[in-house]
């Protein structure tokens, strides 16, 4: 998946709080009417499918979401439910937009605690004024904020998700991508710990996706990928050491206007790295939409949430002999482990380090 779409991937598990309106409050409204606009909207793909009036373009994509959610069943032993099994146009870019904020000095976001999805590190918006304003609330309080468009959620299982409008500028490759992806959430989903949940979907969905491509003979398409992912764990590796070069800074008993100075050097470092490493490649870089929007301490622990962890969960698949099955089981017992042996073992760290 290019660099433009990874910010439209951000808080994927969306999950909301639509299921428990006894919570009460703004929010939640906001997320209840959003999620049922939504719902809506839904038509079967068959159907779908079989229209004659069904543009030719649309028709084959949701054609080829058809085959990639029979896969995603059979091979990669997702769940079988009604998710991505019809199609709504929401007539709207994005589905919902998400505020990430951190402190000035602190790469550890903020988190905020719903019901059933437990603490996550953003809050979601199905308009996006009301995203914005939200940051702006939070920035002028003095936290650092990123505003994303997001393209695709889940609802964890407890609605059937559709395929949406916004998921279609996208290729085949990476509708299966974001497919896979968000069924791993259904499958397993640990409240108030979104580094172990992103990672592990991430770690499915690559996985995933090199199977799909193997499957398919599409062996030009599969070396295209392995290149792809090869970047991207440059880049990621590239802003995880930014990420310790600023926890190590924040943490030093310098005055806070010293360290806005090297943060600031050190933000400036990450941009030049990152065009030196990406200057010799060709066709769309991993992270470049990313790198376009201005970089601080939520854009940082955003990726964080995706990558940290991924590592550690790629060891328990190679452990697992690669079987998905046996893989699946050996995640649900790291899950039962107290939050800090988990995070110790897959992320070489203690939770929020």
């Amino acid at each position: 998946m290019d660099g433009s779409s990874i910010a439209a991937r951000l808080g994927a598990a969306l999950a909301l709080g639509v299921l428990t309106l006894a919570a009460g409050g703004c929010y939640l409204l906001q997320s209840a009417t959003g999620e049922l606009g939504v719902l809506s909207r839904r038509v079967p793909i068959a159907r779908v499918i079989a229209d004659p009036a069904t543009p030719a373009e649309l028709r084959r994509q949701l054609a080829a979401v058809a085959a990639v959610r029979a896969f995603a069943v059979t091979d990669l032993k997702l769940p079988d439910n009604g998710s991505y099994r019809s199609y709504a146009d929401i007539h709207r870019e994005y589905v919902v937009w998400n505020v990430v904020a951190a402190p000035e000095l602190s790469v550890k976001p903020r988190e905020w605690c719903y019901p059933i999805v437990g603490c996550v590190a953003y809050r979601g918006y199905f308009a996006e004024r009301r995203a914005r304003r939200f940051a702006a609330r939070r920035a002028a309080r003095g936290d650092d904020v990123q505003v994303a468009g997001v393209a695709a959620y889940s609802t964890l299982g407890h609605f059937d998700d559709p395929v949406l409008n916004t998921m279609l500028g996208w290729s085949d490759v990476e509708l299966a991508a974001i497919i896979f992806h968000e069924l791993t959430h259904q499958l397993i989903y640990l409240p108030n710990d979104a580094d172990f949940d992103e990672a592990l979907a991430t770690t499915v969905e690559q996985a995933g996706v090199r199977r799909w491509l193997e499957s398919q003979g599409r062996l030009g398409e599969l070396a295209r990928f392995a290149e792809e992912q090869r970047r991207y764990g440059e880049v990621v590796a590239l802003i995880e050491q930014t990420r310790a070069q600023l926890e190590a800074l924040y943490a030093t008993p310098q005055a806070a206007a010293r360290k806005r100075q090297q943060k600031a050097a050190i933000f400036a470092a990450l941009i030049a790295r990152y065009r030196a490493l990406s200057a010799g490649w060709d066709g769309q870089a991993p992270f470049a939409g990313w790198f376009q929007a201005p970089l601080n301490n939520a854009s940082i622990a955003s990726v964080a949430t995706y990558y940290r962890c991924v590592p550690g969960f790629e060891r328990e698949l190679e452990a697992a002999g690669g079987d998905l099955s046996s893989f699946y089981a050996r995640v649900r017992v790291l899950a039962r482990r107290p939050q800090v042996e988990r995070d110790a073992e897959l992320c070489g760290a203690p939770h929020g380090a």
